[in-house]
């Protein structure tokens, strides 16, 4: 449903209305399966069959989760699990040469396992992704020396030394589960998240466009903090952008696809022509610098500049990038970018930068999100196309068409914020769950009430601990696969509200 109508809007918009257009469904982003290298543990004391059970067990359960595998072949080595010396090398040598595709790696342990060959696997394949270390549970029936497993005990020491050697890894919600199990299943959905997080992120390249309005300090952010984590951006300045823009003819073939994008989008009655293909020339101009210096994700200067020089604010050019799993933070809050992309990463879904804004009458736990916007499309109810209210009185409202408006539908919420602190020349953040509820708004932009339990101890660590008013979301519950991403594996210092 859309938000209330002002009564100035109505003049100052065209007149016709344009023909009626079927929306397209929103577009599912491809989306890259994630690869783990398996490594199955066996120790010659215990029953061998149940390496070879088990590896098949842990091999059914990846596919069954879309994932792919990379494992030595069963006939290479002892029940195709690894417990010498001999049989970790050969297993290291075939996860090197699967270096690009490996996203991560799972240790299960049919039976007690070796703690050696699978510390030194992992120490020889040197390929610094995340571990998650997996233990099948004995059944009290078959407790006798044919079947039992004792992978309870082993897991413990596979752990201890993973710890000797300095391998960072993961641990299952339960200390042993069936690899069929729905609690496992749940586990590896999560570490395929946490995976897809950490080599989104180490590499990720952000393209800077514009400087950050003058009076947000609160966006400033440290460059050789992030690049210190594998993450650089790329800055262009405006006046570049807005000079290819004006060598672009209106009628160019390039210009009306995008035009014809965006009004594809999104509901454009009422906004005028000329600020259409205005929008068009700029988002052209970002995909073609985007690809030439090979950023896929983004932080804009939508502020004042933008719209007292060229005549339109980028929002929904923006909001088609988010939309499409490609992040675009508004304010060039570069950290913005960072935190909306974790999510993005973990969920696969779209997400958004909002503002911890207002209270939401007398409820601790309740709060309005907002931004004016530039929210992707999938977050909303039914969204139009609209000007931004907020500096319209200042630039002029024929300056401001191309905001996305209406009201966040209700959904599991999933929030995070990064920063990079100069003091200490680490990136610290927060990351927790909640609700986008139902519950009536009336106001303009984008926006939509947050239910987040203990909200108030969580507003206390950000104000106490200097966080920005700026928070990424996402309509899925990933706090977990997050915040292990970044404290186990990038080494942040994040807090996971509870």
């Amino acid at each position: 449903m859309r938000l209330h109508k002002l009564e100035s809007n109505a003049g100052g918009k065209a007149r016709a209305k344009r023909p009626q257009r079927t929306a397209r469904p929103p577009a599912r982003p491809p989306t890259r399966r994630v690869t783990l290298g398996v490594i199955v543990g066996n120790r010659g004391f215990f029953p061998g069959h149940l390496a070879a059970t088990g590896r098949a067990e842990m091999l059914a359960a990846l596919r069954d989760e879309g994932i792919d595998a990379v494992i030595v072949n069963k006939t290479d080595t002892n029940h195709g699990a690894i417990e010498s010396r001999a049989e970790a090398k050969a297993c290291a040598e075939l996860f090197r040469k699967n270096r690009d595709r490996i996203d991560g790696i799972v240790v299960t342990l049919p039976n007690f396992g070796d703690e050696r060959a699978v510390a030194d696997t992992l120490r020889l394949a040197g390929l610094d992704v995340p571990v998650l270390v997996h233990a099948t549970t004995d059944d009290p029936a078959k407790m006798l020396i044919d079947n039992r497993r004792d992978a309870f005990c082993g897991k413990m020491s596979v752990c201890n030394v993973l710890s000797q050697y300095g391998i960072r890894y993961s641990l299952t919600s339960q200390h042993t589960q069936r690899p069929e199990s729905p609690g496992f299943r749940r586990d590896l959905r999560q570490f395929a998240a946490t995976c897809r997080v950490v080599r989104g992120l180490r590499g990720a390249r952000i393209g800077a466009i514009g400087a950050r309005p003058a009076a947000f300090k609160t966006v400033r952010y440290s460059e050789k903090v992030l690049e210190a984590s594998g993450i650089s951006v790329e800055p262009i300045d405006l006046s570049e952008i807005l000079g290819r823009i004006a060598r672009l003819s209106d009628r160019d073939p390039a210009v009306r696809r995008r035009l014809q994008s965006i009004t594809e989008y999104v509901e454009t009655d009422g906004v005028p022509d000329e600020a259409l293909v205005k929008m068009a020339k700029l988002g052209l101009v970002m995909d073609r610098w985007m690809k030439e210096v090979d950023v896929t994700i983004s932080a804009v200067q939508c502020w004042t500049a933008m719209e007292e020089y060229f005549g339109v604010v980028p929002c929904t050019l923006m909001s088609m990038f988010s939309n499409a799993n490609l992040p675009s933070a508004c304010e060039v809050d570069v950290m913005g970018t960072v935190s909306m992309y974790a999510l993005t990463l973990a969920s696969e879904t779209p997400a958004a930068l909002l503002d911890w804004n207002n209270n939401y009458g007398d409820d601790p736990d309740k709060a309005v999100c907002f931004h004016c916007s530039n929210l992707p499309r999938d977050f909303f109810e039914a969204p139009v196309m609209d000007y931004q209210e907020i500096i319209a009185g200042t630039v002029g409202r024929e300056n401001t068409f191309g905001t996305i408006v209406g009201t966040v539908k209700a959904g599991p919420m999933s929030f995070a914020r990064f920063s990079t602190d100069d003091r200490t020349g680490q990136i610290r953040g927060y990351v927790g769950e909640g609700q986008f509820t139902k519950d009536k708004l009336r106001t303009f932009g984008g926006a939509g009430v947050v239910q987040i339990d203990n909200l108030q101890p969580l507003l206390r660590h950000i104000c106490r601990n200097g966080f920005e008013h700026h928070v990424a979301g996402t309509f899925s519950h990933v706090a977990d696969a997050v915040h292990e991403a970044a404290t186990e594996y990038l080494g942040w210092d994040v807090l996971r509200h509870r």
